[in-house]
């Protein structure tokens, strides 16, 4: 399908009319998900390429990864203030929270996962497998079980920008990790580059972004008492790819969109039956996003150099 771009001043930070035009349906299933008075704003810039974003609801606060930077950062809701909040941060990458609320974090420089526990100390939940340190880990998720499921695509070291360049050791997957008893088994092992990740509301659904695949794609496994059964290509991100990934409470999944211009850049919405009905546009790609505020209506967009936000009429699974 045709994207078409948005005039420069209809980006975040410039004054529009309602309803923002960056926030664009393309299919009636979407009006249910977007306010007519509510538009897509800048909350920092600057940064190398940020990725990772996760909500404290608790300290009301974004946290979020600037890799290349070797840091993180926290945006604190009330005052709008960015502080750093671990640096350095081994390149860290995708984060999540567990059902205790704790930060569990890929790690590119150490090729792990670790869980930073309530008292700022850090855990090791996994850095090898089959005797081999993992690829560099990228995305994770925490299913109801409490089960860790990551991304180790490897993109961490193939550069010493983003990490330390090293060789492969083992094949590219998604992993699922029982924390308590520390096995691990690789679960999707027919992607060339997982990458981001996110269940269904209910966790009978795990997608999957293959951003090495061509074209970029994503794709979805039927998941039953934490296995996964067969896979489908779910979306084509033609002519772009995907990133990170999050499902809404209804089912939609919302795909961080980059490589393909203005009036690609930004979040893809995708109904439950792989329909593309809206868009959020950015005017640079975004590589990963995640739902929150006191509502979780509240988008968090990890693009680039910033972070920006938006509020919608819905909330995230």
């Amino acid at each position: 399908m045709e994207y078409p771009p948005l005039p420069p001043d209809r980006w975040p930070d410039a004054p529009g009319r309602y309803p923002d035009p960056a926030v664009r349906a393309l299919d009636p299933r979407f009006d249910r998900c977007r306010l007519h008075n509510a538009a897509v704003e800048r909350l920092a810039t600057g940064y190398r390429w940020v990725e990772g974003p996760v909500w404290f609801g608790d300290h009301r606060c974004l946290v979020w990864s600037d890799i290349p930077g070797n840091r993180m950062l926290r945006w604190d809701e009330a005052t709008g203030v960015v502080t750093p909040f671990r640096s350095p941060a081994d390149f860290a990458n995708g984060h999540t929270r567990d059902r205790q609320g704790r930060l569990v974090s890929c790690e590119h420089l150490t090729r792990r996962v670790t869980r930073t526990e309530h008292d700022g100390s850090i855990t090791v939940l996994i850095d090898r497998f089959d005797g081999k340190p993992l690829n560099a880990p990228n995305d994770v998720v925490v299913a109801s079980d409490g089960s860790v499921w990551f991304t180790d695509p490897g993109y961490g070291i193939l550069s010493d920008y983003e990490g330390r360049r090293a060789a492969l050791e083992l094949p590219t997957a998604v992993y699922r990790l029982d924390p308590e008893r520390g096995d691990a088994e690789p679960v999707v092992q027919d992607l060339e580059r997982p990458n981001g990740l996110c269940f269904a509301p209910g966790e009978s659904r795990l997608y999957v972004v293959d951003s090495g695949s061509t074209p970029g794609s994503i794709h979805v496994y039927d998941v039953a008492e934490g296995r996964v059964g067969a896979g489908r290509r779910f979306a084509d991100m033609s002519p772009g790819s995907s990133d990170g990934i999050r499902c809404d409470s209804e089912g939609n999944l919302w795909a961080s969109a980059g490589g393909g211009g203005d009036g690609y850049d930004g979040v893809h919405v995708f109904a439950p039956d792989g329909t593309l009905i809206g868009q959020v546009l950015l005017p640079e790609a975004c590589a990963n996003l995640c739902f929150g505020g006191a509502a979780g209506n509240r988008l968090f967009m990890a693009a680039s150099r910033s972070i920006y936000a938006l509020y919608v009429n819905a909330t995230g699974a």
